[in-house]
């Protein structure tokens, strides 16, 4: 038996084939980004914070998150391992306890 093909299937293929196929490129983008507006507050283990997590966001995005939380070490340990587990932040154990110390004290 011998099998044909749908007239619309062979015109799809012959305009395929017609096409030319060059590469495409993409310029790069560059953004300005502003220039960062607010700065972490002195105390202890300021530079562990500094070290670890202005490198991945902003000091906004640390000075906004909630208050009013029962225990800030809780949800300040709870924070950094979601950087470090869903995020893939770059933190070494040695520096949890210190940052979170640092985070639950000033924010």
């Amino acid at each position: 038996m011998i099998r044909r093909w749908p007239l619309a299937l062979l015109r799809a293929a012959a305009a395929v084939s017609a096409l030319s196929f060059e590469p495409v490129t993409a310029a790069p983008i560059s953004y300005d980004l502003p220039a960062e507006t607010a700065a972490l507050k002195p105390g202890r283990n300021l530079e562990l914070v500094m070290n670890n997590c202005t490198g991945c966001h902003s000091v906004d995005f640390i000075a906004t998150q909630p208050r009013g939380q029962k225990d800030k070490q809780d949800f300040w340990r709870a924070e950094v391992n979601k950087m470090i587990k869903a995020y893939g932040a770059p933190i070494d154990e040695a520096d949890i306890a210190g940052i979170v110390e640092y985070l639950a004290t000033i924010y």
